[in-house]
């Protein structure tokens, strides 16, 4: 009876271990990889983001002569590259495994638009098996890992709203977990208040890389009916973003900053709105719900018309 009972004792430890592992492991966040393991494959978008001021003001941002005040204000590490205001929009925190510690390893990178790669990397790199390739992959498998690295936290290319709301988490000021007050302090201490940002302006311009097949070494550019739906895109979001920001800072430079955003956005909206009734309901409710519903009702429809001049020149593109 006694040996039962230390088996079962041993079996009954196991499982709850087991249980603790499994629990750590699915409770634990997802974490950068680094550029690296998305150029593995995508070099020719690489080439593109190694010429960009994401990639190049890494080497030297910190060394800006406002940047000591600014992080006095901030609050944390005086070392910019290890404090976690500044981390969160200013470098990509990679790690090399869940346990490690996150280093700044380069500057805003692949998975800053892309969402943290741990959970969805392999499932995006796997074709059908060890052996599969891109080409070989059956349209079943394709639909599948799609939809694995979706749920695994992927932001796609063409999830232009999700992508929009990545950049303006920077852009624009409105970093999860950066308390207003602290972002009032920061601007005080000459930290820009946020930029004009426009999706089309900034995503189309140095940054844009389109490679997509049948010419994969072409970096294509958008008709203008793409255009026009992802300026109303970057809007919505936009909008909805701003209406959460509103009143959580007195800071006038931040205020004013929000203003145009929002101002903007609500001009763009309107525009559209005798083609795309969802407008409506997302200028009366600047909610996510909204946004998504209206960008749904955009798919397919050419607005460049209705927008005319307030679409951007290319030549302003960044």
């Amino acid at each position: 009876m006694a040996s039962l009972q230390g088996v079962s004792r041993l079996f009954i430890a196991g499982i709850v271990a087991a249980l603790l592992v499994w629990s750590s492991s699915s409770l634990a966040q997802p974490f950068f990889v680094g550029p690296q393991k998305c150029t593995e494959c995508h070099r020719s978008e690489q080439v593109v983001w190694e010429k960009t001021k994401h990639a190049t003001s890494f080497r030297d941002v910190h060394r800006k002569p406002e940047v000591k005040d600014i992080i006095a204000a901030a609050g944390g590490d005086a070392n910019m590259r290890r404090n976690d205001v500044c981390t969160a929009c200013h470098f990509t925190m990679t790690k090399a495994d869940a346990a490690a510690r996150p280093n700044a390893t380069v500057g805003p990178s692949c998975e800053s638009c892309h969402g943290a790669a741990s959970d969805w990397i392999a499932l995006h790199n796997d074709y059908g098996g060890p052996t599969a390739k891109r080409e070989t992959e059956t349209a079943a498998h394709k639909a599948e890992r799609l939809r694995k690295a979706s749920a695994g936290g992927m932001i796609w290319p063409s999830q232009h709203f999700d992508v929009a709301n990545n950049c303006l988490s920077c852009h624009g000021l409105s970093r999860p977990g950066i308390a207003p007050e602290t972002i009032a302090k920061m601007i005080d201490a000459g930290h820009p208040p946020g930029s004009a940002f426009e999706l089309v302006r900034y995503s189309q311009g140095s940054v844009r890389h389109r490679f997509y097949p049948p010419n994969v070494n072409d970096n294509a550019e958008m008709s203008p009916a793409e255009i026009a739906r992802l300026f109303v895109t970057g809007h919505a979001a936009a909008l909805v973003q701003v209406t959460a920001a509103s009143g959580k800072s007195a800071n006038p430079k931040y205020g004013e900053t929000l203003k145009k955003i929002d101002t903007d956005a609500r001009a763009a909206l309107d525009a559209v709105k005798g083609q795309v009734p969802e407008a409506a309901a997302l200028l009366a409710q600047p909610t996510e719900a909204n946004a998504r519903k209206f960008v749904d009702a955009v798919a397919g429809k050419d607005l460049a018309g209705a927008l005319g001049s307030r679409l951007p020149a290319k030549a302003s593109y960044k």
